[in-house]
């Protein structure tokens, strides 16, 4: 069962390891924000396709309150290779905190009962799921509730 819309962001407990910061760390910077959450794993090249994109929100809409968390799914026993996933974090400039979800803790909280990736999860600054997305066309699904989630950003005029 996918997760509705209204869900309550769940609590980011059961990763076998983070880069980038911590799960508090992650929990904190998310609490009072609009957030996404992006499920992706190394041998993906949509979510590989996707990545730049996503660190490009990241670091445009920041400013308006977008904050990102990135969570490693493995699809294959070769996908658990951390050293893998940190390489990829370094070669894509995932600055965001990113979870190591070996277990697929993380895969069960958030219900992506299908083991979707990419998929990805925009929850409100009151940490409420507003939409879901997920494969190749998953970001331009979310681009318009997003936009809806952020305020304008503000132009300094100069004069």
């Amino acid at each position: 069962m996918a997760m509705k819309i209204g869900t309550q962001m769940p609590r980011l407990e059961g990763a076998t390891e983070w880069f980038g910061g911590t799960q508090a760390h992650a929990e904190s910077e998310a609490a009072g924000h609009p957030t996404l959450v992006h499920f992706w794993s190394v041998s993906c090249g949509i979510c590989k396709d996707n990545l730049p994109r996503v660190g490009q929100w990241r670091d445009e809409k920041r400013a308006q309150g977008l904050r990102v968390i990135g969570i490693h799914m493995p699809r294959y026993e070769t996908d658990t290779n951390v050293e893998a996933v940190r390489e990829l974090i370094g070669k894509y400039g995932m600055t965001e905190p990113v979870a190591i979800d070996n277990e697929h803790k993380l895969k069960d909280v958030f219900q992506n009962d299908q083991g979707y990736v990419p998929a990805y999860y925009l929850f409100d600054a009151e940490g409420k799921l507003k939409s879901f997305a997920a494969g190749e066309r998953g970001l331009d699904m979310l681009k318009s509730a997003l936009e809806r989630l952020l305020p304008e950003p503000t132009v300094l005029e100069v004069g």
